[in-house]
Formats: structure tokens, C-alpha cells, sequence
């Protein structure tokens, strides 16, 4: 037969060796209840129970505060853990993973790519993607990766890649498992294309880069495009294959434009400076 609640408590406690005798940081209070020396607060505390007195264990303030430390403590490494795989899984070149927002300078591009970030549930559910064009250098990858690494701090799943990489893993798959490769990307809630326009422009290969982008399209999924391409070769591309992708990448995609002075020309006029002052150049 099976027990109630009830009489599954009345049991413990009717069972239960009740300490009478404190312990090495416990001291007996007034009222007769064990007491925690250190935060002055009970480590008993009496129940009535059908009516008879009880005397059961409690956790004392300092015992309480200190396990609410653990908890936080093992619910951080577990977020950390989560974030390093998602990271892993998502953004396999290095020097992506330390471009962050705690780093980049202040200015329009960088405060539009955190507006992204902050209303990402937005724009995922709207299927709201962005198309970051302009000339080298100007910081598209640079504020994409932002995005990528502040969402996936978020918990959200990230995949920043490249064409190339893509074709790449294709060229050594048949026509199923390019399929079963490219269906993968649904797992990412938001994909990210690094420098469209700088893959091979075989007919293989813009027929992959246009399976990619349909796909993506199919799935109602955002993705994020960089691309040194002008906004005006994007919509007057040379062919059709060409304007295949193109037109769908603009439909997808709201066209933002990145302009100023080549951050990596200066990045390298930088270190020759430095190398030039150290070395007496």
C-alpha cells in the first residue's frame, strides 16, 4: 500500500536522531535550538506536526549564502563551458574570437553592429539580416565578429565562415551530402558570410554560393554578409548566375556601408613606426 506524503514525513521524523549537543561552531541558544557562532543564526528550528512538537535541521544564514556562491559559481562555469563550445563550433579561425565590442572604437558602424545585438530577438524573429559593404579595410569583419562573439556570449549559436571555407568542405562531397552539409547550417540561429565575392567563379561554385543563400532563405533564418562589392556591382552584376545571388542576398539582406580610412594600412604603418623606433631605423 502506498504511503501518503503525510505519512511519509510523520515517519522521518519520528525516526530522525534530533543533536542536543552543539558542534565545534555551534552553541546552544536560550531557547535550546543549536546556533551558528560564526552568523548568530539557527541551525534548528521547531515544526508542530499532529499536533507534537519537532526539533529538524535548517541551514543557518552564512551556510545558506555560502551555497547560493556554489550555485552561482557552478551555473558560471557551466555558461562558460556552453559559450567556449558554442564558440569552438562556430568561429573556427583565432583571431575572430578576440574581436569584441569591450575593444573596438567608438563609431557609427560599431554602434549599429551592438543595436544588432541588442535586438536580436527581434531580428531573428522579423528574419532581419544585414549586408556590410564597402572597401577594404573599413571594418566589416571586424564589427561581424562583434556580433558573432557577443551573441554567442549570449548563448546564442553563431556560425561565421566564409565562402571559400564552404566550397571548400564541398568539393569532397557527393551531391547528398552537400545537401546534408548545407541543411546543417539550420542548427545556427543566425549565419554569418565573411567576404562574398572573393570565391572562384566557376560554374560549380556559384552554384553552391546560390544553394547556400536559397537555403538560408528557405529556413527564414537571418544571415549576416560582408562583401568588398559595391552596393551598385550587387545590383547590376556582370551575370545571371552572378545576379542570382545577388538579388537574393539584397532581399535577405538590409545594405549597410562601411567608409573611412583602411584600418589595416594603418594597423601596418603602426608597427613599421614602432619596429623603426626600437630599431633605429
Amino acid at each position: 500500500m502506498n504511503e501518503t506524503a503525510e505519512e511519509i514525513l510523520g515517519r522521518f521524523l519520528d525516526g530522525s536522531v534530533v543533536r542536543t549537543f552543539p558542534g565545534p561552531d555551534e552553541y546552544l541558544n536560550e531557547d535550546g535550538l543549536l546556533c551558528c557562532r560564526k552568523c548568530r543564526t539557527p541551525v534548528q528550528h521547531r515544526i508542530i506536526f499532529r499536533g507534537m512538537p519537532h526539533i529538524v535541521s535548517c541551514m543557518c544564514k552564512c551556510r545558506k549564502e555560502a551555497d547560493l556562491r556554489e550555485q552561482k559559481q557552478r551555473e558560471e562555469n557551466e555558461r562558460k563551458l556552453k559559450t567556449d563550445r558554442l564558440r569552438a563550433n562556430g568561429i573556427q579561425d583565432r583571431h575572430l574570437k578576440n574581436w569584441r565590442f569591450d575593444t573596438a572604437e567608438d563609431n557609427k558602424n560599431i554602434r549599429m553592429a551592438k543595436k544588432y545585438v541588442e535586438n536580436w530577438k527581434w531580428a531573428r524573429e522579423k528574419n532581419l539580416g544585414l549586408l556590410l559593404w564597402g572597401d577594404v579595410g573599413t571594418g566589416k569583419s571586424f564589427a561581424a565578429a562583434c556580433i558573432a562573439n557577443a551573441l554567442i556570449d549570449a548563448g546564442v549559436p553563431v556560425l561565421m565562415t566564409n565562402f571559400s571555407k564552404i566550397l571548400n568542405q564541398m568539393g569532397t562531397l557527393y551531391s547528398e551530402e552537400r545537401y546534408r552539409y548545407i541543411a546543417e547550417f539550420k542548427g545556427f540561429p543566425l549565419l554569418i558570410i565573411d567576404d562574398l565575392g572573393i570565391e572562384r567563379n566557376t560554374a560549380f561554385a556559384l552554384e553552391q554560393v546560390y544553394a547556400v543563400i536559397d537555403e538560408r532563405y528557405k529556413s527564414g533564418l537571418p544571415i549576416i554578409i560582408t562583401t568588398n562589392l559595391s552596393i551598385d556591382e550587387l545590383r547590376d552584376p556582370e551575370d545571371e548566375a552572378h545576379s542570382r545571388i545577388y538579388s537574393r542576398v539584397l532581399e535577405m539582406c538590409t545594405p549597410v556601408r562601411f567608409s573611412g580610412a583602411d584600418r589595416r594600412a594603418e594597423i601596418g604603418r603602426n608597427k613599421q613606426e614602432m619596429i623603426k623606433e626600437v630599431l633605429n631605423l
